[in-house]
């Protein structure tokens, strides 16, 4: 069997273009709700791994986000200058950088917490489908993490 390179190469055949556009959309559903609260998406998330542990590496952060330190670093800079976190070198180990909520930090929970339920809503998708995308997603995410 022949290896079709001109049809390997249309858009509409790549993987990595449906993923890009609905990363993209819904990722767009999360601006006007995130705004008023001065966060970006990118913000958001670090605050998601926060809420759920509080006071952990800068590592543990970048691993749970799959962010390198480069494109972590910055936006925690921003997020402690704004009073939401702390950073403090680790006891054990100062070349370690823990990072922590401030009482503002913790109190943005609060205020974010219609988000998911708000985002959701705005995309319709059965629940099972939904859980389907989910499972899908994380398979495809381990098996690229895993080459």
């Amino acid at each position: 069997m022949k290896y079709d390179h001109h049809e390997t190469m249309k858009l509409s055949n790549q993987l990595c273009f449906p993923l890009y556009a609905a990363s993209r959309s819904v990722i767009s559903l999360y601006t006007p709700l995130l705004k008023p609260l001065g966060l970006t998406y990118t913000q958001y998330i670090v605050f998601l791994v926060l809420w759920e542990k509080d006071g952990i590496t800068v590592g543990e952060i970048c691993d749970r986000l799959m962010l390198d330190n480069g494109t972590l670093s910055p936006l925690l800079k921003k997020m402690q200058q704004a009073g939401y976190i702390e950073k403090k070198r680790s006891e054990e180990d100062d070349r370690v950088v823990l990072i922590s909520l401030t009482d503002e930090g913790r109190a943005l929970q609060d205020r974010a917490k219609e988000i998911p339920e708000k985002v959701a809503g705005c995309i319709d998708l059965p629940p099972e489908k939904a859980r389907m995308l989910y499972t899908l997603l994380y398979e495809l995410l381990d098996n690229s993490n895993n080459k």
